[in-house]
């Protein structure tokens, strides 16, 4: 699968760990930057980065790193069409994606730690939307609120 990643200077260093981690999964990533974590920048930029690489078409999924994962996913759910969802438990990693189609996993640096990352961020990533009516429908109720109804 193609994957976006990316996270500002708080989420550099769980964001370079995740990217060799994907790799060894067989997938093909992105890296959105940022490149340091001591060179402060603003997650929105970064959240917005891989929400529109989802949205172009160029990734699947995406991944975005702060320093709580809640900045990130705030701003991600600005992009329409995106479905972001913070996740520091392996649970909700899948169940968001196989009840509310997420295609943007949100994570925090400083809440969790790697081996719990790369658990969460497998679970994401081999997780399907079910596509069970009552999911779908609730869906539709989601584009419905995008759309301002």
């Amino acid at each position: 699968m193609k994957i976006a990643v990316a996270g500002d200077h708080a989420g550099y260093p769980l964001k370079a760990l995740l990217l060799p981690y994907l790799k060894t999964l067989g997938h093909e990533v992105t890296d959105l930057g940022t490149d340091s974590p001591d060179r402060p920048v603003d997650y929105p930029d970064f959240a917005a980065a891989a929400a529109r690489e989802v949205l172009a078409g160029r990734s699947e999924r995406a991944i975005v790193v702060c320093g709580s994962g809640v900045g990130a996913c705030v701003a991600a759910n600005k992009i329409k069409g995106i479905r972001a969802g913070l996740c520091h438990d392996t649970y909700s990693a899948h169940q968001a994606v196989e009840h509310d189609d997420i295609n943007v996993l949100c994570l925090g640096s400083r809440i969790i730690g790697p081996a719990v990352a790369f658990e969460i961020t497998a679970a994401f990533m081999n997780a399907r939307f079910s596509g069970e009516a009552r999911h779908t429908r609730r869906l539709k109720k989601i584009e419905d609120l995008e759309k301002g109804a």
